[in-house]
């Protein structure tokens, strides 16, 4: 399996040396370096390639939650309180069917379990065993338009109180990775519903990425041809702040 320079640079930004990705120069060579990792990767293994699966043996006994644990939200506490019963993913942007969907919905969608393995940029890893919907079914529910490149994800977590939402976590992965058959917005974790520290009612599972990218409490998914507009420009929460948008592994 083959590890992206996202690694590096996430370890460093997480060293402290975030600074040196928001010097222009520095960012404009962590970008190039970047669109070569994305080609390399992409030519060397074949588009659907999966990352590897385990068995339940393999399962750690102890999962770590990392990021936030608990969004300090007032809509998603009262979502909680109410079991996600009136939680709603909405699925926008470039579809031609726009769709509200409830857990039961989901859930109604063919399902896909899967035993892997999620590599933290900080250096640490686990293996879990999830549950969920092929994001890829999802958006043919929704009828992808011509010309969509990207899928945003906008989560219920707040990272940082900012006046114009910047602080808000969110995620973006192009349509190849969007359909992987490994990539599944996941509602069960290690035979149970997710739990709420590991992002419930719903977050995201991109296999061959590095953990950042498995956007936690999902409210809306976006389909768009760019992602520029969005925040810091960057198609993520911790890419805005320095990660490279590609964390393929």
């Amino acid at each position: 399996m083959l590890m992206s320079l996202a690694a590096g640079a996430g370890t460093l930004a997480l060293a402290g040396c975030d600074r040196l990705a928001r010097n222009t120069g520095v960012d404009a060579l962590l970008r190039g370096t970047e669109k070569l990792t994305v080609r390399s990767q992409r030519l060397l293994l074949d588009r659907q390639s999966l990352a590897q699966e385990f068995s339940e043996a393999d399962l750690s006994p102890v999962f770590r939650a990392n990021g936030t644990q608990m969004p300090d939200s007032e809509e998603y506490t009262q979502l909680l309180e109410h079991g996600f019963e009136e939680w709603r993913l909405q699925v926008d942007g470039l579809v031609q069917r726009p769709q509200r969907l409830s857990l039961a919905e989901l859930r109604r969608f063919p399902s896909r379990t899967q035993i892997t393995r999620h590599d933290c940029v900080e250096g640490w890893s686990a293996i879990g065993k999830w549950q969920g919907v092929p994001l890829g079914l999802v958006l043919d529910a929704a009828g992808v338009m011509p010309g969509a490149r990207y899928v945003v994800f906008h989560c219920a977590d707040e990272l940082e109180r900012t006046l114009d939402g910047s602080g808000r976590y969110y995620e973006s992965i192009d349509l190849l990775d969007a359909y992987h058959p490994q990539t599944i917005l996941a509602y069960g974790m290690n035979g149970r519903q997710l739990p709420v520290a590991h992002g419930a009612p719903l977050r995201l599972r991109v296999e061959r990425q590095l953990g950042y990218k498995h956007a936690k409490y999902l409210m809306r998914i976006e389909v768009v041809d760019a992602y520029g507009g969005l925040w810091g420009g960057k198609g993520g929460f911790w890419e805005d702040r320095g990660y490279e948008w590609y964390a393929g592994i």
